[in-house]
């Protein structure tokens, strides 16, 4: 059940919130997690089993690590949630190339494994992990309510598609929900907000993206190349930070509080910069328990870039079993050693808009590898964001470069700054009482229920609408 579909917008979202505000407060949490569950058994079925199991093994692994048996629950939990991945996530990827070079090698194959991809697998595995290793660590207490930590787990405004929220960062909503009718409005604004992000602009970058990077290699053009790969680099953005405002927003509604995932990570000047504006939870997850357990920066440089190698390695894998999803990860960690060295000191030396060219150019060629299904297809677009003396195909250009994929470019590429937080920030510093910032207030008003009809008419005419982060 996608945010967008009719279904979920005018009858499962309605009628979750008014048995969630009629409940009483301590069966708030049973009737959020029932819901939940069915959420997730709408498009999943059986494999809610799955998430329910995640759920009961880490809570008694907290459990076992409150009592006394440390290693015996973090293990237990490790174990389980890496191994429940390297099977769902990597079992087809590790036979078929293990098949592939026994049979080149000493011509001996064999079957690969293929299995069903749960949705959202990697986002509730490094939730649940996150809350093992933050009991053994003694950051929190483990929970002895098993209905409370479900209901953190399986919650289902961000339990596809994220953000990673830590238990930290619920831990006192799972108790203490604050409702009022500005909260109620500011998770309404907030969904809109992510609700046109993904319909208005993701989905219409796609139209263009997606037509760019299926067409054959000699039907390509340097002209099509690059303005499709600049609509994916579009896409994704909006794709994936709409949701996570869709979910913020959602949170909002229900008394919760999650964390931001983005923070215009298109105006970076380094990539470095990028990755702390960019998937934000899931960035502070591989720092905090992967790269500073390995050492961080405390120990050699040598060693901090073997670290940051590991990390990035791992980061790719992250969001699929694929070789190209794998260089993307080394293709970013490269670079953020390669500014180790002291090319972030040239970086900070040179003027700002070449800093910002340099990064957006290794950011896109990045993409490339990220969209592309094999190594060989990235080869061929890569080449020809280069290929100067190839021709466009008009007749086939006109026809997928419509004015809703132009509107929605250019609309993208000015949202992709932070002008609009800017023009906010202007308009709230405004004396209340004034006539700017009442005006201000109906005209934000006005703009919301139009972007939210205009969200509609898009579902209503059944409008191209890809998810692109479901599959991670």
């Amino acid at each position: 059940m996608l945010f967008t579909d009719p279904i979920f917008l005018f009858l499962f979202l309605p009628i979750a919130l008014c048995f969630y505000y009629l409940a009483p407060k301590n069966l708030k949490n049973l009737v959020l997690l029932i819901f939940s569950l069915a959420f997730y058994t709408w498009g999943e079925k059986n494999l809610v089993l799955l998430l329910l199991i995640s759920a009961s093994v880490d809570y008694s692994a907290g459990l076992l690590i409150k009592n006394g048996y440390k290693k015996t629950g973090l293990y237990t939990s490790l174990f389980f949630n890496l191994g429940i991945l390297l099977y769902f996530k990597y079992a087809y990827f590790i036979t078929y190339n293990a098949s592939l070079l026994l049979n080149s090698t000493f011509n001996i194959s064999f079957s690969t494994i293929e299995v069903i991809l749960p949705i959202g697998i990697s986002f509730f595995t490094f939730q649940t992990m996150s809350y093992t290793l933050d009991v053994y660590q003694g950051k929190i207490k483990a929970n002895n309510n098993f209905i409370d930590f479900a209901c953190y787990i399986t919650m289902f405004p961000q339990l596809i598609a994220g953000p990673i929220v830590r238990y930290t960062d619920i831990k006192y909503n799972l108790k203490n929900k604050h409702f009022g009718s500005h909260q109620f409005y500011k998770g309404c604004k907030r969904f809109i907000i992510g609700l046109s992000k993904k319909m208005l602009i993701a989905n219409n970058c796609a139209f263009f993206a997606d037509a760019a990077f299926n067409l054959p290699n000699e039907e390509l053009s340097i002209l099509v190349a690059w303005l499709g790969l600049i609509c994916y680099a579009l896409q994704i953005y909006f794709d994936f930070s709409g949701y996570s405002d869709m979910a913020i927003g959602l949170g909002l509604m229900f008394g919760f509080t999650f964390p931001e995932n983005f923070n215009y990570p298109y105006i970076s000047k380094s990539i470095k910069s990028f990755w702390r504006r960019w998937h934000m939870t899931l960035s502070r997850w591989f720092k905090d328990y992967l790269y500073i357990p390995l050492g961080g920066n405390r120990k050699t440089k040598t060693r901090t870039y073997i670290n940051l190698l590991i990390v990035f390695t791992l980061t790719g894998l992250w969001h699929g079993a694929n070789w190209t999803f794998l260089i993307w990860g080394l293709w970013h960690g490269l670079f953020l050693i390669i500014e180790r060295l002291g090319f972030n000191n040239i970086l900070k030396q040179t003027h700002s808009a070449i800093a910002h060219c340099y990064t957006l150019l290794v950011i896109l060629l990045g993409w490339v590898f990220f969209r592309s299904e094999t190594l060989e297809q990235a080869t061929s677009f890569l080449v020809k964001l280069f290929s100067f003396n190839s021709k466009t195909n008009y007749d086939y250009f006109n026809f997928y470069f419509t004015t809703e994929v132009v509107l929605a470019l250019i609309i993208g590429l000015i949202l992709s700054t932070s002008i609009d937080k800017k023009i906010v920030c202007f308009f709230n510093k405004q004396t209340k009482s004034s006539v700017i910032y009442q005006s201000y207030v109906i005209t934000k008003s006005l703009a919301l229920l139009a972007l939210l009809w205009l969200c509609y008419y898009y579902i209503a005419t059944n409008a191209y609408n890809p998810f692109i982060y479901f599959k991670f």
